[in-house]
């Protein structure tokens, strides 16, 4: 079992290098760097500080959610706190959006674990649910606006995402109360009923961050496109973040991130390679504001407690 998980990781590691190499030759053999510059060039000041005051709304609110499901067991008051907790969650996404393959994940158990003393087990449960939360809002969104979709095949795409969502938690608070064995399943069912005690404000925090997210994403798509409507850069940022949600990933998202936002677009009518060269601009962008928010919540924002009390 283990060669073959060690084989898989392999193989897509592979995958996720050559996607990524393959839009750098794209960019270098046909001189698309120019593209790219003018595309950045149409990002006017006063837009991209409107972009950036979205996006921190939108990481406000990812903090939030986090703070919500642990602020009981982190001990300290609730300001603080929070802002403690704020720090993790823009080191966590300045992580997650510049390592390959996705490793800056780890970083959530192991800043909980080290900061706040949350046990590994259940910060992972935690961040399986709230990416779970996270592929539910873009995966319902884009049954919403696919192009051309039936309404049968809508209704029905959305009814699984809903029933998913809405199954789980009430698969583990189901068994709530019942003695607890060794099983690795009760664990994880145990666990995962601690991270939906408060659902549906979990819920609100997503829906809110996402929907933040994605106009800020699409006004920054329509401006690199410069013409296409306001539907077609939707289709964009929401394509490349359904890519982002794939089990194959370029190194730090590139390659895999542009071709989801463009293939959706061209089913508007809008060339490849033109929607490459927007959803290029709106990752750079994107990587730019993680990385400073990252950099700025280290150094300004308070640290943790300085001996956490580790918990299970």
């Amino acid at each position: 079992m283990n060669i073959g998980l060690r084989s898989r990781t392999i193989v897509l590691r592979a995958l996720a290098i050559v996607i990524s190499v393959a839009l750098l030759w794209w960019l270098v053999a046909d001189a698309r760097w120019q593209g790219v510059g003018a595309r950045l060039a149409r990002l006017d000041g006063g837009a991209l500080v409107a972009v950036t005051l979205l996006f921190a709304m939108s990481y406000a609110m990812r903090g939030a959610r986090i703070h919500g499901e642990f602020r009981d067991e982190i001990a300290g008051p609730g300001r603080r706190t929070y802002l403690r907790i704020l720090r993790l969650t823009l080191v966590h996404n300045a992580l997650v959006n510049v390592l390959p393959f996705r490793s800056g994940e780890v970083a959530f158990p192991v800043l909980l674990s080290r900061w706040f003393g949350i046990g590994s087990g259940r910060a992972i449960v935690s961040l399986l649910w709230l990416r779970a939360q996270d592929a539910t809002v873009v995966l319902a969104l884009a049954a919403l606006v696919w192009p051309g979709l039936a309404t049968g095949w809508r209704v029905l795409a959305l009814a699984l995402i809903v029933g998913g969502a809405v199954g789980v938690p009430m698969w583990a608070r189901r068994h709530r109360g019942e003695p607890a064995t060794h099983s690795k399943l009760s664990s994880l069912r145990a666990l995962l009923e601690r991270s939906t005690r408060r659902n549906a404000a979990g819920w609100w925090w997503t829906v809110g961050n996402w929907s933040v997210k994605l106009v800020a994403e699409t006004w920054l798509v329509a401006l690199a496109l410069g013409s296409g409507g306001i539907t077609t850069a939707a289709l964009g940022a929401i394509g490349a973040e359904l890519a982002a949600i794939l089990p194959i990933q370029g190194v730090a998202g590139f390659g895999t991130f542009e071709a989801g936002g463009a293939a959706l677009m061209r089913i508007q009518g809008i060339e490849m390679a033109t929607g490459l060269e927007a959803v290029l601009v709106l990752h750079a962008v994107v990587l730019a504001l993680a990385l400073t928010a990252g950099a700025l919540a280290a150094v300004f924002l308070p640290g943790p407690p300085v001996e956490p009390e580790h918990r299970t």
